[in-house]
């Protein structure tokens, strides 16, 4: 079996067009040269194993750092209630998403990620058209989440000179200097010391997980009192302050847990500098959302239990309101200092790898034509093993949202935010695409064809063609006459 991907491969010395077998790599030794799953040579170095894959995966995810940083903005939909249930929701169905990524991953190993992914499984007359909207909503998508978390290290930073300095007073400027210093030393990390990056994602996993550890002890054991067990469980009516219906508010609550624990495609996008990609790109995604689910959950409840004023939390944007939390609950300055450098710590790996994830995904974007000036950012300096154009495009794109918060703290808030949307929504083309286009089993024929497209249009077909020739002619629409409560005039606009 392979793949008709329209692109290079080997053969007869020459590279030509042609079908790329669905081996990890196609090595064609005496030539030295070596194609990937994505029929692209080889440029990247794969020096990433299984531990290292989950360490980008853990970091770039820095759950429950996550959680604790955005913690201000989730309590006001139904309070620690509303974190708990809403976050046990996200996890449930990110671990579908996660499982279905994982699939396509180990499938068709690509740095390219949901773009190849889409271009594929829509197949040949929509690849083309779905690939590119869902390479550019994933690259949006990871862009903003890229200025989000960098924001997070910033305010870490600021809030962690605010514990040396009782009279500090944080203003927006300062926050961005900490951005733009967060962001341009992971970037020049990422381009000059590639090399050197898998051993920043194994001290992130282990800030995750042992720091984690450390500061759930902490808080969960230092705080003088502790908030009551309905205060925690059962108060979500109480502290929505959202002004919704209690339902609505507990969707919309839904995407606070969403955004602790959405980042599955992370690693897919480092598909091409992995050793054994189909077989550790599924492992990693599943420890990502285990891992980050299981601390984010633990996390959320300490902080519930450690929170006795929410006054700590009415704060300005370019704040670090879980900074007040430490202090409440341990009320000492030093445990505080101690537990925002983890953060800090953990959140410069993060930016690390996912400055890593965000320029490889417009690399892959590039080297297919997708993006203008294509030659010149699907360039890769092979002594360095980084795409260093786009890299810096990255970094000069995201230091231009980092400024937003200087004019419009809302309006940064609201496009990072976005991150959860627009990158479900460039997941959910190429599993749609796959959902309805694939077939049951490989290899197929007419028997063994999976139908549901075809189903799908035909149902669409049929209902459209019975429409025109008939129903706008002799179908009225349900009658509500009779209706309890309903006044024809009055509601002929509905």
């Amino acid at each position: 079996m392979g793949f008709d991907v329209g692109n290079e491969k080997v053969g007869d010395g020459v590279l030509e067009k042609g079908v790329i077998k669905d081996d990890d790599a196609a090595t064609i030794a005496e030539h030295r040269i070596t194609v990937n799953a994505s029929g692209h040579i080889d440029q990247l170095t794969r020096q990433y194993g299984l531990v290292g894959l989950t360490g980008i995966a853990v970091t770039v995810n820095n759950a429950w750092v996550v959680l604790g940083s955005s913690i201000s903005v989730s309590l006001l939909n139904g309070g620690p209630s509303g974190v708990l249930y809403g976050l046990i929701v996200a996890v449930f169905y990110y671990t579908f998403i996660g499982l279905s990524l994982a699939e396509l991953a180990s499938s068709f190993p690509t740095s390219a990620g949901v773009y190849h992914w889409a271009t594929l499984a829509a197949g040949p007359k929509w690849g083309r058209i779905t690939g590119f909207f869902a390479g550019w909503i994933n690259f949006y998508g990871w862009m903003f989440g890229l200025a989000s978390l960098v924001q997070v290290a910033a305010n870490a930073g600021v809030a962690l000179y605010a514990t040396l300095a009782s009279n500090y007073t944080s203003a927006a400027w300062h926050v961005y200097v900490s951005y733009m210093l967060v962001l341009w030393v992971s970037t020049l990390t990422v381009i000059f010391a590639n090399r050197l990056v898998p051993y920043t994602q194994k001290i992130g996993l282990f800030l995750v997980i042992v720091g984690g550890l450390v500061t759930i002890i902490v808080v969960a054991a230092m705080p003088a009192r502790h908030a009551s067990n309905r205060f925690v469980w059962n108060s979500f009516h109480q502290n929505n302050l959202t002004g919704w219906d209690d339902g609505i508010a507990f969707m919309i609550g839904v995407l606070n847990g969403a955004f602790t624990i959405g980042t599955p495609d992370a690693i897919t996008h480092m598909a091409e500098e992995v050793t054994n990609p189909k077989r550790d790109l599924p492992r990693a995604i599943f420890l990502q959302i285990a891992i980050g689910g299981l601390y984010a959950f633990a996390f959320a409840i300490v902080l519930g239990y450690a929170i006795s004023d929410l006054s700590v939390l009415q704060s300005g944007f370019n704040t670090f309101p879980l900074a007040g939390i430490y202090h409440q609950a341990t009320g000492s300055p030093a445990a505080t200092f101690a537990l925002l450098f983890i953060i800090l710590m953990s959140s410069l790996c993060c930016v690390i790898g996912t400055v890593l994830t965000n320029s490889r995904t417009y690399w892959a974007l590039a080297r297919d034509n997708a993006v203008p000036f294509s030659k010149y950012f699907g360039r890769v300096n092979e002594s360095l093993s980084a795409p260093v154009q786009a890299t810096l495009f990255v970094a000069v794109i995201a230091s231009g949202i980092g400024a937003i918060p200087l004019g419009s703290p809302v309006g940064f808030n609201n496009l990072t935010g976005s991150f959860i949307i627009i990158s479900t929504v460039s997941y959910a083309i190429p599993i749609a695409s796959n959902l309805f286009s694939r077939p049951a089993a490989l290899p197929f024929d007419a028997t063994t064809m999976n139908y549901n497209s075809v189903i799908l249009c035909g149902v669409m077909f049929i209902t459209s063609l019975w429409w025109f020739t008939y129903a706008t002619t002799h179908y009225e629409g349900p009658s509500f006459h009779h209706a309890a409560g309903f006044d024809e005039e009055k509601d002929s606009n509905l």
